[in-house]
């Protein structure tokens, strides 16, 4: 199982970017798939999730980020808009969730995450 995560780069604030996060070795089609974002110094923190159940998002980003999926191509989005700086961080994708949806230890695949910048 592999997670191919891109899309990251550096924007201005309130610009937007897409990241984008391949999987393959199996489906997903079943399983939550999330988005995390970690910054230099801090905890791993969840960014959003979706499952043919629905979409869940952090609170710093509702309404600014949406999280999509194709499962045709087997590759989830994040769509960010209204990027701030406080956004910086690079983002991981995830899935083989086995408990709570926005805890990082409870997902088995993770991507080698992509950085994005967010200047002031």
């Amino acid at each position: 199982v592999q997670l191919q995560a891109s899309g990251g780069g550096l924007v201005q604030a309130g610009d937007s970017l897409r990241l984008s996060c391949a999987a393959s070795g199996r489906s997903f089609i079943s399983e939550f798939m999330a988005w995390f974002r970690q910054s230099p110094g801090k905890d791993r923190e969840f960014v959003a999730a979706i499952r043919w159940s629905g979409t869940y998002y952090a609170d710093a980003v509702k309404g600014r980020f949406t999280i999509s999926r194709d499962d045709a191509k087997n590759t989830m989005y994040l769509e960010m808009n209204t990027l701030k700086p406080e956004d910086t961080a690079v983002y991981y994708c995830a899935t083989g969730r086995a408990g709570l949806y926005f805890s990082p230890t409870e997902y088995a695949y993770w991507g080698q995450g992509t950085l994005v910048t967010v200047s002031s």
